[in-house]
């Protein structure tokens, strides 16, 4: 990591910038391929996924059998720690629903919202080397909560051509039964066009690597919708004397071993804090497997000394991350000045692995400094939202000369006209 000192906020610009990823050969390759989807269907599927993953399988959609015995291959102890992850989830989200408030803004005018959920959804589950079964639970479940009708679920194919069956576990437990052996950017425009076997979607969800990434921007051109945008995962540390070195460490190394293009950010008032932690990396990343991929997000990561922990929420804030972890003392007074993060972790004990599985939280969070204007995914990702008016004759009567007058004052005369005529009924 590299070390900054006492940067002028003028610099910090320069500082919140993350890794640029060069974007114009991945749109051109994500819209062939999407392209070749909506035209050929399976076949095309099939021929990306033979070429991207090297797998000759012409058996796209798990059979029902395979779903089921996937539960034989799962270790009792993983099983369990599934289960707990999965009702935390559930508790946290089921206290997101909404009931029916009907407010009469005026005599005779009744106003109320209603929930629907979206009733055909995808979801995107990275496979290969970090098969992620604990974003099954974070999308399967508040989608079973919202109430939507179809939920499908792709994901790559390992090597051999089969599914992780933690993954299949994962789905068979939150009520997923269609799943389908399709990754990468053909998996994003299968649910985005619809082929023989995969149905389409209505919005997308889930995380990728950058083709994932760019294929789901793509398919909101389409009339598909996503959760979000999502880029490499991120951590940013604020950090004063009360920390502990150990922690810092393990936290950034653990966002560290995501992927190549990941960043981790350490922010700190005590300097030596921040000598500490480099030492503590040192020793915890030669006991990594995936030590290689976490040396390479290092070189592309920052601790930075600033003056105060108020300087650093505010650096934060400019930075907007999609994980804040604050292990400062008395975290709570610095709480109503945090604006920009997807998902805050607040003391020493609070690791951002903890949100990433078994908290309750989900961890489908913004990404890229997106936290700055949108939200992790919720129950609210899987609904939409409904309104109604009911008016009387008392109603429109109380409020009809308004309508026309404003109506006139911009020029619609049919607007007017649709209340007119009701007025005159009321005489």
């Amino acid at each position: 990591m590299n070390t900054i000192k006492y940067p002028a906020t003028k610099e910090w610009v320069k500082l919140v910038q993350r890794p640029i990823v060069e974007q114009d050969k991945l749109f051109a390759l994500v819209n062939q391929i999407f392209a070749e989807i909506q035209k050929n269907g399976n076949k095309a599927v099939l021929k990306y996924s033979s070429f991207f993953d090297k797998t000759k399988t012409k058996n796209i959609e798990v059979d029902a059998k395979q779903i089921a015995n996937s539960k034989r291959n799962i270790p009792k102890k993983l099983q369990t720690a599934i289960h707990i992850a999965k009702n935390n989830i559930e508790v946290f989200h089921a206290t997101q629903q909404e009931k029916k408030q009907v407010v009469e803004t005026t005599k005779g005018v009744k106003c109320w919202r209603e929930n629907r959920a979206i009733e055909k959804v995808g979801i995107y589950i990275p496979g290969g080397s970090a098969p992620l079964f604990s974003t099954v639970l974070m999308l399967g479940v508040p989608a079973k909560l919202a109430g939507c009708k179809e939920i499908i679920l792709c994901t790559p194919p390992a090597e051999n051509g089969s599914i992780n069956p933690a993954i299949l576990f994962t789905a068979n437990l939150v009520g997923i039964t269609k799943i389908f052996v399709v990754g990468g950017i053909q998996a994003i425009g299968a649910m985005t066009f619809g082929t023989e076997t995969i149905p389409r979607v209505d919005k997308i969800f889930g995380p990728g690597n950058q083709y994932v990434t760019i294929a789901k921007q793509v398919a909101q051109n389409f009339g598909v919708a996503i959760d979000l945008p999502a880029g490499p995962s991120e951590v940013l540390i604020i950090a004063d004397d009360c920390a502990k070195p150990k922690f810092i460490a393990a936290d950034l190394l653990s966002q560290a071993e995501h992927g190549n293009d990941s960043q981790v950010i350490l922010l700190s008032n005590n300097e030596a804090i921040i000598e500490q932690t480099m030492l503590e990396i040192n020793v915890q990343i030669k006991k990594l497997p995936r030590e290689n991929i976490a040396e390479k997000v290092l070189k592309n990561s920052k601790a930075i000394l600033l003056n105060s922990i108020d300087e650093c929420v505010e650096f934060s804030n400019s930075y907007a991350p999609e994980h804040l972890i604050m292990a400062v003392k008395n975290y709570e007074k610095y709480i109503d000045n945090i604006c920009n993060a997807g998902s805050v972790f607040l003391g020493n004990y609070s690791c951002e692995s903890a949100g990433d599985y078994a908290s309750g939280t989900n961890h489908t969070l913004p990404t890229n400094g997106y936290a700055r204007n949108y939200s992790g995914v919720s129950l609210d990702s899987f609904i939409k939202k409904i309104t109604f008016q009911e008016l009387s004759k008392e109603g429109i009567k109380n409020i009809g000369t308004a309508i026309e007058t404003m109506a006139e004052a911009e020029h619609l005369i049919a607007h007017k006209n649709a209340v007119t005529i009701r007025l005159n009924e009321t005489i």
